[in-house]
């Protein structure tokens, strides 16, 4: 049978037919690699994409946690802290700051579990060598973290927090790295004494900004208060004197027996007279006051104006200190409305302005990002009067500023 076939395939050969045979069979196998390979390329590009498609989801992932952190910061910088330990004042935060401390200062001492170590150590096959290389060891580890700790309660700033508690932790995973032959580190009772303090430190400090912040504004206010009151005496004083000198010459008049005379200085006497009684009432009436309308276009913008209250008899010696140093133009008048309740129009004006307000967080700052004639709509409609209203503000070093700039260009 073999000769047969051997006769056979030299006869194809012969006849041409060997290599047809050879290149169908080569065909076959490379059609049938051409297809395990395509499957292997499908697969391996499923694959791919589902691994860039869970890349990018963790990136996703990250950016929306480097933006959440970020945000946080930036608000927690400007004024929006979250409490973890909402007390009523920074004495109530002090107070358990100091209870704090004395279970930290606690667990210190000897026995006090801030720090875990293995108990089975020998050195030279000697337990008690062990134990005292352990004690050591842990003394030091101990002491460590508690200076890191330290560190970052004296530097803390409340918006920093997070990154402090951060690093706190990443400091314990230090040290439990570096003791982990002897199986040392920090037990999480300790730990979290530590995180508590940082969080009531933060707390405690934000608390005592706020009250700083609020005295500031106290003083600020019976400062402007005092003012006021000095104005009112000084006024009064005036006007008793002035009034004491239509009185000598009335009776003067009077006795030379001048009628007209007379009879003109009683009128002038009742103009004193009333003005007496308009400070009385100034003096006794503490709601009674100026509502001004002001706005500063070279430090702040032609959007932007400052609608306030002030109990002083000439108010705009009160704009005047507003513009000091602080702001580099001086603030311009759009109205002085007087008020028998300036408080309540006052109150009025920054509600309708609410959602104009610049500072959210801080309500006594008085200042709204809206024009002098949406002021002045507001005030016409809470007095229903007719208001003399300077709706463009002068801003004469501002304009002079802007034409001296463009003379230079």
């Amino acid at each position: 049978a073999r000769a047969e076939r051997d006769k056979a395939l030299h006869l194809l050969d012969q006849l041409g037919a060997l290599p047809i045979l050879e290149i169908e069979a080569r065909k076959v196998t490379l059609a049938r690699e051409f297809e395990q390979q395509r499957l292997r390329l499908d697969r391996e590009k499923m694959e791919a994409e589902a691994a860039l498609a869970t890349a990018k989801k963790d990136l996703q992932d990250t950016r929306n946690a480097i933006i959440e952190t970020t945000d946080v910061a930036l608000l927690q910088e400007a004024g929006i802290y979250h409490y973890r330990h909402p007390l009523t004042d920074a004495v109530a935060f002090e107070r358990a700051l100091e209870a704090l401390q004395h279970q930290i200062k606690d667990m210190n001492r000897k026995d006090g579990d801030a720090i875990l170590a293995a108990t089975d150590w020998t050195v030279n096959g000697s337990a008690a060598e062990g134990r005292k290389m352990i004690r050591d060891f842990s003394k030091l580890m101990l002491r460590a973290f508690n200076a890191e700790a330290d560190n970052l309660v004296r530097g803390l700033k409340p918006y920093r927090l997070e990154a402090a508690l951060q690093r706190l932790d990443k400091v314990a995973e230090i040290i439990e790295r570096l003791g982990r032959t002897m199986n040392i580190r920090i037990s999480p009772q300790y730990l979290n004494l530590r995180e508590q303090e940082l969080e009531l430190t933060a707390d405690f400090l934000q608390k005592q900004a706020e009250h700083k912040e609020l005295e500031r504004q106290e003083r600020e206010r019976l400062r402007d208060e005092r003012k006021a009151q000095q104005e009112i005496e000084r006024e009064r004083a005036r006007l008793e004197k002035e009034r004491q000198h239509y009185a000598n010459a009335l009776s003067a008049l009077v006795e030379r027996g001048d009628a007209a005379g007379a009879e003109r200085l009683r009128n002038q006497l009742k103009d004193v007279d009333r003005a007496i009684e308009d400070v009385d009432y100034r003096a006794a009436n503490i709601r009674a006051g100026y509502v001004y309308v002001i706005s500063n276009i070279g430090s702040f913008g032609e959007a932007m104006i400052k609608v306030g209250m002030t109990r002083r008899l000439d108010p705009s010696e009160r704009i005047r200190e507003l513009s000091d140093a602080s702001v580099p133009f001086n603030f311009d008048t759009h109205a002085l409305f007087f008020s028998k309740d300036a408080v309540a129009i006052e109150s009025a004006m920054h509600e309708r302005l609410a959602n104009a307000r610049v500072n959210v967080v801080n309500t006594r700052r008085e200042f709204f990002r809206a024009t002098p004639a949406e002021a002045k709509a507001h005030l016409a409609e809470l007095t229903g009067e007719l208001l003399e209203f300077e709706e463009l503000p002068e801003a004469l070093e501002y304009r002079q500023c802007l034409k001296a700039i463009a003379a230079a260009a």
